[in-house]
């Protein structure tokens, strides 16, 4: 069986869907053991063989593949088939050091539509619908894995990329497309060049859903997205090294977090620092072994995103809590665990404050010094910026233990995203 077709993936029994788990862990697990040295290596040096996994139960025995492996195997060598069957390669967006390359057969090709096709249907897209991606195309998964699902499902896309954010506002009033997919952070560089056009969202954008992932984003910050664009927006989760967008994805109808595609991917939350694999309903990483892979199928693949996994609302399938954030976005600051989340949230809350803000990290006197810098939403006097900068150090203070100095810049002063914000600037 290729992929569930049609609505039959939500129809799957709890028992059925572990069957065929099983069976696809199986055969991920052999065909990785066989044909990559690296893994090969790996489980020998953990005393552990292909023919050990006789139940599910049985994967935290095997090792776990980490980003350095595809460092160390760069840029070919995680590969479980031979060049001449990839189809596409594409890279993550690494920010130091070389980027990891990525590739697909035509059958993962076939699998990974079906996915992102499947994810937009279950949050509220349909056949005919337009939507404008502004995910980047070209090495990044996100704007044609989207794409591509798009046309799947049979709506017409219209594929701008990041960038060009005025040329996008025009896209939005002349097209009229009914949903975008985007970061959280570019939707709201949209919304303020909207605002400096002084475009009334409610009567000339058409707006009506956004499929929002790449970056960590709050429930404060969907409600941004959605009062300033007038539409709902979803979480829409997915990761290079395991296949790109798709892996996950909310539900219009409940919109309490993405469930994640367990017919073609296998979700474990470990305890970050100790690898021990944690029950349903602890906070930890994630971590995700692919199903149906065939060019890079990857066992036990450490993702960094810290999260929970829950039930199914009216489904078998999992549910992924909104992420807190990446176990490599954490600071830490004077021995205190910090996640830009949650500076995010209480920004979010004052009213006066805008969602254009950074953090940066330095050392004053040997200690680590943490710095927010937002823009106000409106110009506004001293004597009540001072009040709002007094405010938000005192919620941070309560929230995180931290004490940090805040800084309301001039509105506009904070570069705006086109892709990935940069919101953590380590200084030290």
């Amino acid at each position: 069986m290729l992929v569930n077709s049609g609505e039959s993936f939500n129809k799957i029994s709890r028992d059925e869907l572990n069957q065929l788990q099983l069976v696809r862990l199986q055969q991920t697990v052999r065909k990785t053991y066989d044909n990559t040295k690296y893994f090969a290596k790996k489980c020998k040096n953990s005393g552990v063989h292909p023919a050990d996994l006789k139940s599910i139960s049985d994967l935290k025995y095997f090792p776990l593949t980490t980003k350095e492996d595809f460092r160390t195997n760069y840029p070919f060598d995680m590969f479980a088939v031979p060049l001449k069957k990839l189809h596409r390669i594409h890279a993550s967006s690494g920010t130091t050091g070389k980027s990891t390359i990525v590739g697909y057969t035509k059958r993962d090709l076939a699998i990974w539509s079906h996915l992102t096709s499947r994810s937009l249907q279950v949050g509220g897209a349909k056949k005919g619908d337009r939507i404008q991606i502004s995910y980047g195309y070209g090495l990044f998964t996100g704007g044609f894995g989207t794409h591509d699902g798009a046309h799947h499902l049979g709506c017409t896309v219209i594929p701008i990329s990041s960038g060009q954010t005025e040329k996008q506002v025009q896209i939005l009033l002349d097209l009229k497309p009914n949903l975008i997919a985007a970061t959280p952070s570019y939707l709201l560089t949209l919304a303020d060049e909207i605002d400096k056009q002084n475009i009334d969202v409610s009567k000339d954008i058409a707006l009506r859903l956004a499929f929002v992932g790449a970056e960590p984003w709050t429930e404060q910050m969907r409600d941004e997205i959605n009062n300033r664009l007038n539409l709902q927006a979803l979480n829409y989760y997915g990761i290079s090294e395991i296949m790109g967008p798709g892996v996950a994805s909310e539900y219009l109808d409940n919109l309490d977090g993405p469930t994640i595609w367990e017919d073609h991917f296998f979700p474990e939350i470990i305890n970050p620092s100790t690898g021990e694999v944690l029950p349903d309903g602890c906070f930890g990483e994630l971590v995700i072994t692919s199903l149906t892979k065939e060019a890079l199928p990857l066992v036990r693949y450490r993702t960094k995103d810290l999260t929970k996994l829950l039930p199914g609302t009216l489904k078998t399938m999992r549910r992924l809590e909104r992420f807190k954030g990446r176990s490599d976005d954490m600071l830490i600051i004077r021995g205190v665990n910090v996640f830009p989340s949650q500076i995010e949230e209480e920004i979010l809350k004052i009213p006066e404050l805008s969602a254009q803000y950074q953090i940066h990290v330095s050392k004053q006197s040997n200690l680590d010094a943490l710095e927010v810098l937002v823009e106000p939403r409106v110009k506004q006097s001293s004597h009540k910026l001072s009040a709002v900068k007094e405010t938000l150090e005192a919620n941070i203070k309560n929230w995180t233990g931290v004490r940090v100095n805040v800084s309301i810049v001039a509105p506009q002063s904070i570069e705006r995203s086109i892709g990935k914000a940069l919101r953590v600037l380590d200084l030290r």
